[in-house]
């Protein structure tokens, strides 16, 4: 099989177009996340940002630990987004995608702390 194929999930163009314009307009904790995670250096893990996975736009991935990093801003509250989210994380884990989800204020005011969690998930992802 074709990994490069795999990593989208029979994403189709249309995702890719979103994709792209999400990446030319990023919030600012997914900037300020961008610049750590792009520096990582644990066993060859890289992440893509804006990146399509089947129909959704994941902020951030990582196909080696097969993980999904996602950066919630306030409207994630709403009952509607937080069900909406539930049901699409559930149909990212039928892919075999973990999601793990911060909020804008961890990002930027419990950098630390969101990296370890990121770091902690990665070393166990890999050693599956």
């Amino acid at each position: 099989m074709n990994e490069g194929k795999n990593m989208f999930y029979g994403a189709l163009p249309v995702h890719f177009e979103l994709a792209k314009k999400l990446r030319e307009n990023p919030t600012e904790a997914e900037n300020f996340l961008w610049i750590y995670l792009a520096q990582i250096k644990i066993k060859g893990i890289r992440f893509k940002r804006q990146h399509p996975v089947l129909y959704f736009i994941a902020d951030f991935y990582c196909h080696k630990a097969k993980l999904i990093i996602e950066v919630d801003g306030g409207y994630h509250n709403t009952p509607e987004q937080y069900c909406y989210d539930e049901n699409r994380d559930d149909e990212l884990a039928g892919l075999g995608l973990k999601v793990i989800r911060f909020t804008n204020d961890q990002v930027v005011n419990d950098t630390e702390n969101t990296l370890k969690q990121i770091e902690n998930e990665i070393i166990n992802r890999i050693k599956q």
